[in-house]
């Protein structure tokens, strides 16, 4: 199974847009009354959300971009912090017309979503928050995160590549042969080499402390919100997920077994009828 038979039959667009002078990929398909932004993870890329597209687009705008200095989007040069991320969100969804949308963020993406719904909650419909960092600064974690990223960065070889997505699942037959050889080509483009230290600041502990977010900012989600989380997580263990739950008023948690730090990914068959279960029940009660 590819990312090309993942898309069959759908319409969609690659294109680049200017999102606040910023060229940002974005990945365009479906249709609907209201719009769904998926946002990836910490040197991640759109095609984290290849399992999903087909399966929203039906009923959705859906909208899968590369992030602020991630993928092929644009890379200026200056520490990526949350702010930061969420200045180049909004700034894309005026580009593309968007007052508000659903938010669906894996990892950092879930960050980022979080913080929007507590800054600009009017342009939240809800969220989703897959495996989402930010409410802890383990040094271990941050450690693994930034030494095989740098690691697979640095060097010219594939395996590293190929260590760093498997790090990311429980089967690592999920990191296919194809999501391995579209992450190496990212990461070795010049200014994606260029720019790792300003992409990897938030494994950095005093930038990452200033930019967390703590139960007080949580307790200001009021968006419906559902919080996936995969059991084998490896960058983050259960509890993690509970309180990240438990300080979101009326969020929803579902863990699932057998599952890494990608649950839309490993388990699409089950996150996708649950996604599209969460946000019509969104709908109904809005």
């Amino acid at each position: 199974m590819s990312i090309w038979t993942e898309l069959a039959g759908l319409d969609f667009t690659v294109k680049t847009v200017d999102a606040g002078g910023i060229a940002t990929r974005s990945l365009q398909t479906g249709a609907g009354d209201e719009a769904v932004i998926f946002l990836h993870g910490t040197s991640g890329h759109l095609e984290a959300f290849a399992r999903n597209l087909a399966a929203h687009a039906p009923y959705y705008e859906c909208h899968a971009i590369d992030m602020l200095g991630h993928g092929y989007t644009g890379k200026p040069d200056y520490p990526y912090e949350i702010p930061r991320y969420v200045d180049h969100l909004v700034a894309y969804m005026d580009a593309v017309g968007l007052s508000k949308a659903h938010l669906v963020g894996e990892s950092l993406g879930g960050w980022v979503a979080a913080y929007l719904a507590t800054e600009l909650p009017e342009r939240v419909l809800s969220l989703q928050l897959l495996a989402a960092g930010g409410t802890v600064a383990n040094p271990e974690v941050m450690e693994r995160i930034k030494t095989s990223t740098r690691r697979a960065v640095t060097t010219d070889d594939i395996e590293l590549t190929r260590s760093r997505m498997h790090l990311l699942m429980h089967d690592p037959a999920n990191a296919t042969e194809e999501l391995v050889q579209v992450r190496h080509r990212i990461y070795h483009q010049p200014d994606f080499v260029a720019n790792i230290d300003n992409l990897l600041s938030l494994q950095e502990m005093e930038t990452r402390q200033r930019n967390l977010l703590r139960p007080d900012r949580l307790a200001k989600i009021t968006v419906p919100t559902l919080v996936v989380w995969g059991q084998q997580n490896p960058f983050g263990d259960v509890p993690e997920a509970r309180k990240m739950a438990a300080d979101i008023p009326g969020a929803r948690l579902e863990l699932f077994e057998g599952c890494g730090h990608w649950p839309q990914h490993e388990q699409f068959a089950r996150y996708n009828p649950l996604s599209l279960e969460f946000l019509q029940k969104v709908a109904a009660n809005s």
